[in-house]
């Protein structure tokens, strides 16, 4: 049986024990842990029992061989003088980083060919990992560095992770606070044609807001899944809204769609979110028709605005609560929190500029604001398609695996 087998017939509860043996006879890999990103994206975590506690433990995202395998989303195998080889493998689902698998094996079963083929499995993992979440909390339960609030919990369930990866573009979300929630929307939806996108300012920390961008988002997906278009998502979800809280919590936000064989894009801004665009060296405010937010008004009217990207263009959405970030006065432009912050992370992946940014605005002061949402799309275009990843090998002298 082989591991893809193995990882679809196990019980979600027991990937890592199906995964173990497996590995055992196919690879004569003494030992398979994973390490999964907890909420806050700051550390990886093992999903226990773990095999190897001595190599492989609790590990911050920015330090050792785990976690710059998080980073990169490269392999990386390593070499000591030791019985053991350890290679690190990237576990990723289209884009969405969810940890890393770290196994051991004999030094003479360590080859390019080895990891090439962990590589695969790590991947089929992922995918077996985002199934088994519909029937276990184990892996949920992982990630916590504490507890999560109601809300917290809502907003995890509802939104649809933190990246989304196609041959046209990379898309990567990062919010904080992760273990609460500041009400914030965020969704995509993507074909061989177009890709749809949707990010919301936060209706406001606690329960409440929670639901209201919970019955927002649910519109908004009915809308979309019944085949109408931005206008008409934009209309059923105003009338949601407005049909059940009368216009006292009314959401702001941007519906897209991005045409992936052209980069145009079709925009309706609904009292939206700020739109920045990284074109080339030049980092600009990107001015849209702003109409009003979803459900203050019964029966609002919106329409489409285009706009168009050109390959390596850098598309970047702010999404703060309460409003925007103030800037510190001095004569500084009312959106220059945001402009600093973009600046500082311009030259960053389009995985981590995100958390880059949101923490530069929430550390901002004055007015930082309690609740932030960045979302950023890379838009590589039909032709150019997605840089591929490196080819694996050996990653050199680094410690092992779990050293800070």
């Amino acid at each position: 049986m082989t591991v893809e087998s193995a990882l679809r017939g196990a019980a979600p509860h027991l990937l890592l024990d199906s995964l173990r043996t497996s590995l055992a006879q196919q690879y004569a890999a003494s030992s398979a842990d994973l390490l999964l990103v907890d909420y806050g994206c700051t550390s990886l975590r093992p999903v226990r029992p773990v095999q190897t506690p001595a190599r492989v433990r609790h590990v911050p995202v920015d330090t050792g061989p785990v976690g710059r395998v998080f980073r990169t989303q490269q392999p990386y195998l390593f070499r000591d003088d030791g019985p053991t080889a350890t290679v690190c493998l990237p576990v990723t689902v289209r884009g969405d980083r969810l940890g890393v698998l770290v196994v051991l094996l004999p030094p003479d079963r360590a080859t390019a060919q080895s990891v090439a083929g962990l590589g695969r499995v790590a991947e089929t993992l992922g995918h077996a990992l985002r199934v088994a979440d519909r029937h276990t909390d184990l892996y949920r339960s992982t990630r916590r560095t504490r507890a999560l609030t109601v809300a917290g919990e809502i907003q995890w369930d509802t939104l649809p992770g933190r990246g989304c990866s196609g041959p046209a573009f990379d898309l990567h979300a990062y919010w904080e606070p992760a273990y609460t929630s500041g009400g914030h929307l965020l969704d995509w939806s993507a074909t061989e044609d177009e890709l749809l996108l949707v990010v919301a300012d936060g209706a406001g920390p606690g329960t409440p807001a929670a639901l209201v961008s919970t019955l927002a988002l649910n519109a908004i997906r009915n809308a979309r899944r019944a085949g109408l278009d931005l206008v008409g998502q934009a209309s059923l979800t105003d009338q949601a809204l407005y049909g059940h809280y009368r216009g006292k919590s009314a959401l702001a936000a941007l519906l897209l769609r991005f045409d992936l064989a052209t980069g145009g894009i079709e925009v309706v801004d609904a009292g939206s979110p700020t739109l920045w665009r990284i074109r080339g060296s030049t980092t600009e405010r990107v001015e849209l028709d702003r109409q009003l937010p979803l459900g203050m008004f019964e029966d609002t009217v919106y329409a489409t605005q285009r706009l168009r990207l050109l390959p390596g263009d850098r598309s970047v959405f702010v999404a703060c609560d309460p409003g925007e970030p103030r800037s510190a006065g001095d004569g500084e432009a009312g959106d220059g929190p945001v402009a600093r912050a973009l600046a500082q992370a311009r030259h960053l992946s389009c995985a981590d500029a995100p958390r880059a940014v949101v923490r530069a605005l929430r550390e901002a002061s004055p007015g930082a604001p309690e609740s932030v949402l960045v979302v950023c799309l890379d838009w590589h275009g039909p032709e150019t398609g997605r840089p591929g990843a490196a080819t694996p090998g050996d990653g050199g002298p680094l410690p092992p695996p779990g050293a800070p």
